[in-house]
């Protein structure tokens, strides 16, 4: 009889959930979603200023660089538990911001390793052992970037990351050392960082070497401009997926009409208009370009570098 009743509480497993990788659930097309940005530089530069001008910010910050500004801010974070719950609460509740903006990047780090030294029960991040708590930090640095991709689903807001830049040396695997700018946090932090982010600006005065005729020292002559440089050099990291300028005013304005104009169209519409010009050009540039679509593989950004090569080379065409 107990056996009969040991068997009758067995229950058996649960169906297994239906999956949602189906062919009828595939989405086509290009998707436009609201922009990640990460925008470091020297200090005095404008940063702060920059994250003011984007659409109906709010602010998340660990450093009181805000003051000066006629801006909303969530009080400054005393954990990185705070950080999280500012996070949730605008995932959660009912708003009209647009933009979420942190400020700055470096000043939270510290957070997230008071965070994991305390759960974890270790004096500090270096007690983890050689390099192994950075490592373990990347975990608490995936889950803020989850929660912040689930932010800009529920409320389509975008993310300003800003950051302080600090001059390090760069070991060159081809040639001689030298300095140049990287984001001011672990190596492996920022790594991640960089790589979630849909554009990396570097942010600068603008400066210029000048040699004194007479004394033939160098010196550096400003011109009062403030830029952001969009992609990589061997003085700074950068990075952006719109086919931007390679250097701007710092303005969100400027900045946000220049993504808005790059921002590559559908691919298929790309790649009919890149054929449609195809065919009043040279038989051998013409191969060329139907090689260079093949190529692209659907890449929308190579697709649309293509378009403006094959619009320029058409209209030559009509002018000879």
């Amino acid at each position: 009889m107990a056996q009969t009743n040991t068997a009758a509480k067995i229950q058996s497993p649960p169906p297994p959930k239906p999956t949602r990788m189906r062919l009828d659930a595939l989405v086509k097309g290009r998707q436009v979603k609201p922009i990640r940005t990460l925008l470091y530089g020297v200090e005095g530069v404008g940063k702060t200023t920059f994250g003011a001008q984007a659409p109906s910010p709010i602010f998340i910050g660990a450093e009181d660089g805000t003051s000066h500004l006629d801006v909303t801010r969530f009080p400054m974070p005393e954990s990185w538990t705070e950080v999280m719950d500012a996070v949730r609460t605008l995932t959660k509740e009912e708003h009209e911001f647009q933009t979420v903006v942190f400020d700055t990047l470096d000043w939270l780090e510290p957070l997230v390793w008071q965070f994991m030294c305390a759960r974890d029960g270790v004096e500090n991040i270096e007690a983890y052992g050689f390099a192994k708590g950075y490592i373990a930090a990347l975990d608490e640095w995936r889950i803020f970037l989850a929660a912040l991709d689930k932010l800009r689903d529920a409320k389509g807001m975008h993310v300003v990351l800003l950051a302080h830049s600090w001059i390090k040396p760069f070991k060159n695997p081809e040639g001689n050392d030298y300095d140049r700018y990287e984001l001011k946090l672990h190596a492996k932090a920022g790594g991640l960082l960089k790589e979630w982010s849909d554009v990396v600006l570097f942010a600068n005065h603008e400066v210029f070497a000048e040699k004194d005729k007479q004394t033939k020292r160098v010196k550096g002559v400003s011109t009062g401009e403030r830029l952001i440089y969009t992609t990589r050099t061997a003085a700074y990291d950068a990075k952006n997926r719109y086919d931007l300028p390679e250097s701007m005013a710092l303005n969100w304005q400027e900045y946000w009409e220049a993504v808005q104009a790059h921002r590559p169209a559908d691919p298929k519409a790309l790649e009919a208009a890149i054929r449609k010009n195809a065919e009043a050009l040279a038989p051998e540039v013409k191969a060329k370009v139907l090689e260079a679509i093949t190529r692209a593989g659907g890449d929308a950004v190579k697709l649309a570098q293509l378009n403006t090569y094959t619009n320029t080379k058409a209209a030559e065409a009509a002018a000879q």
